[in-house]
């Protein structure tokens, strides 16, 4: 019941220390006297009274739970974590912030509601949720404790969720919730790590399921409702720009990575929701069109994600877009200036080993370690007492020999341990045949010869020795180059060819390269152009040869770029995210397992949108296709790209001769001395199955994201 000397309201005026009964925290509190002019003072103690407030505060929490409870109800303390964010001495300045101190004085910081999982057994609805205010108690580091009272009943039954009320003008981050007290059960963890938005930025209030995972069938009767409603907040309405503190996720094209309303040569075309240009959703951010192309989407200091998708407060600080975008401009120009005549090249050897051995002259920072930070694998400072000079760290392989990067050997290596392992394939056709149309690109067949291959291989085996022996393996980037070929020769300082490259498997198990076939489509008035390049001891054969093999390097390092690594790991995966939360509950079971591997995805792809894969970005700057790469990653995404393929050994299967892995991984499952292979590690270690089980297929998976 209500204790006499709190259910009567004290009608002292005065800014003398306030006693704990009246407000929370230690010891005594006070208002701050001298933050308001004596005017404002006079006027604040007509309106006010410090002493009859928090009276009713408590009066009217205690009401509410005296509703819900009888004799043998429990006494829980809820114990909330938030972390204080690192922003620095100005987000702790301004009326908003002295706002949210009063509200921790006043012990209204956070409202909380119990929510039971059981629906009233008499009338078959929902129970009345149980309420009361979270004050500040105590700071460790950047953790700020939290703490309520509620007097939860015997009848109440299971908790299943904690409703959330931010009181502060400002957002804060929510780390965990942990109810104690319950007579039969042990401490309930909720574990949220969130950001909770004012509610005078958002009125709606957020919802937070225990830890116990549930499958849509099998949700308490009491939780259903806001399972519901909680999965309508996230896919939001589609209408109007986003916020910077909602967390409303839906889809949209590829429609800003252009800009021309800067600069009309800069308008790139739409990827997605088209036959021609497919590619997979990105998040909406609702921004309006561009006044000069009404299908672009116009370019804002703000790419929206969802709240939850953003960098936590440190990474952002040594991973922002700005960041970034001033090293790269910093980095490339003095790049630039290590070579002679950018149209040529580094001069001579010599000045290759320079960026390794007497490193580049770099523009001076403010922030002294922001090289050491942001480049720590490819560049280290010369520790000279010099943070403005930087050299490349030196590959392990030109320690030994400073000419590899010559040798055959090395470039069949880094085919396969380079940075893109995942366009070799095993040769199943012969003879090759391109799938374009002969009218437009020339005579389809391939100029490679069996001939060829046989002088390659002589002393090893027959060509069809080889090919019944699955000993062949090509590199084919001809069909997917081709159409881009005349485009990209019409950029000033690049050109393109399509090309294909074959491969030979020595009985060591090493690769050997045989032959590069480099493909001009027919253009200007003139007929298709292809050429056959092989090893050679002769000169100019020689030289011929390694030119060969540095446009494919170039191919290659371009599709890694494009497909492999910006296409298949990045852009590929947001459509998934969206879906995830769009369809499935943060309670149910799959969600839980993926969300954790979905961490910063969504907000890497925007920077990527904002500066990487933008016109005039680093990738049009950086690789051969130019303005043209975005859209060679689309057609890419067209002509390759299945769901079905993605798992490890269905694409290292589909790539061929590669079947018994199938094997070896259901044998590695059923082996219990493997490490995790009974533990925690069981569940993704499956995921390399190309297939799902009964009840999982297309659980969160829109029904296309092609178009």
């Amino acid at each position: 019941m209500l204790k006499p000397h709190v259910y009567h309201s004290n009608t002292t005026k005065t800014l003398l220390p306030l006693h704990k009964p009246f407000f929370h925290g230690t010891g005594c509190a006070f208002l701050p006297v001298n933050s308001w002019p004596s005017s404002s003072f006079c006027k604040t103690r007509t309106t006010f009274k410090p002493g009859c407030v928090p009276n009713r505060i408590k009066a009217a929490v205690a009401s509410t739970v005296i509703d819900n409870v009888d004799g043998s109800a429990s006494a829980v303390k809820a114990l909330v974590t938030v972390k204080q964010t690192v922003g620095g001495f100005l987000t702790n300045l301004g009326l908003e912030r002295g706002l949210d101190d009063i509200q921790d004085l006043l012990g209204k910081s956070i409202l909380l509601e119990l929510v039971s999982a059981e629906l009233d057994p008499k009338t078959g609805q929902e129970k009345n949720t149980i309420k009361a205010y979270a004050h500040r108690v105590k700071q460790e580091g950047d953790d700020v404790t939290y703490e309520a009272e509620f007097k939860v009943g015997a009848d109440f039954g299971e908790i299943g969720a904690v409703v959330v009320e931010n009181e502060h003008r400002k957002e804060m981050f929510l780390v965990d919730i942990v109810l104690r007290g319950f007579k039969d059960n042990g401490p309930i963890s909720v574990k949220c790590n969130s950001w909770v938005h004012s509610k005078y930025d958002n009125p709606q209030k957020r919802i937070f399921f225990t830890d116990q995972s549930h499958l849509p069938s099998q949700t308490p009767g009491g939780l259903k409702r806001l399972r519901t409603e909680e999965l309508e907040a996230l896919r939001g309405n589609g209408v109007g720009e986003r916020k910077a503190f909602e967390r409303i996720y839906d889809y949209d094209v590829y429609n800003d990575i252009g800009d021309p309303d800067s600069d009309i040569t800069k308008k790139r075309p739409v990827l997605g929701g088209s036959q021609d240009l497919p590619y997979p959703r990105r998040c909406r951010t609702g921004r309006p069109p561009c006044d000069s192309d009404p299908l672009s989407e116009k370019k804002g200091n703000l790419f929206y994600v969802p709240r939850d998708e953003t960098f936590s407060e440190v990474k952002q600080l040594t991973f922002s877009a700005k960041t970034v975008y001033s090293v790269f401009h910093a980095v490339i120009p003095s790049l630039q200036t290590a070579i002679v005549d950018s149209d040529l090249g580094f001069p001579y050897f010599t000045a290759i080993d320079q960026l390794f051995n007497e490193g580049i002259d770099l523009p001076p920072q403010d922030n002294q370690g922001l090289w050491r930070t942001l480049l720590p694998r490819l560049l280290k400072a010369i520790s000279d007492g010099s943070d403005n000079v930087l050299r490349f760290e030196t590959p392990e392989t030109m320690e030994r020999d400073k000419f590899i990067w010559f040798r055959d050997e090395e470039f069949a290596r880094q085919t396969l341990a380079g940075i893109n392992p995942y366009a070799i394939q095993l040769l199943t056709e012969w003879p090759m045949k391109s799938k374009l149309d002969p009218d437009i690109y020339g005579p389809p067949e391939s100029a490679i010869t069996k001939e060829m291959i046989e002088c390659e291989i002589k002393g090893y085996m027959t060509f069809d020795e080889a090919m019944k022996q699955k000993k062949l393996f090509v590199q084919d980037y001809h069909d997917l180059l081709l159409p881009y070929v005349k485009k990209v020769r019409e950029l000033e300082g690049t050109t393109l060819y399509g090309s294909r490259t074959l491969f030979f498997l020595n009985p060591d198990e090493t690769l050997r390269p045989l032959a590069i076939e480099l493909t001009r489509p027919p253009m200007d008035g003139k007929p298709q152009w292809k050429e056959v390049y092989r090893p050679s001891w002769h000169s100019s054969g020689v030289w011929l040869w390694r030119l060969a093999k540095a446009h494919v390097l170039a191919h290659d390092s371009g599709y890694h770029q494009l497909v492999s690594h910006w296409l298949r790991t990045h852009c590929c995966t947001e459509p998934y995210i969206i879906a995830t939360n769009r369809q499935l509950s943060a309670m149910h079971p799959i969600y839980r397992l993926l969300h954790p591997h979905f961490r910063y995805t969504m907000e890497i792809n925007a920077l990527a949108r904002q500066y990487l894969i933008s016109a005039d970005g680093i990738i049009e700057s950086c690789f051969s296709p130019g303005k043209y790469s975005m859209e060679l990653s689309s057609v890419a995404y067209g002509l390759q790209w299945r769901f079905d393929y993605q798992a490890l050994p269905a694409d290292l299967i589909s790539r061929g001769r590669l079947r018994e892995l199938e094997g070896i991984i259901d044998a590695r499952n059923a082996n219990k001395d493997f490490k995790n292979r009974n533990g925690a590690g069981i569940v993704p270690y499956e995921f390399l199955k190309p297939f799902s089980e009964p009840g999982v297929t297309g659980k969160g998976v829109p029904y296309s994201i092609s178009i």
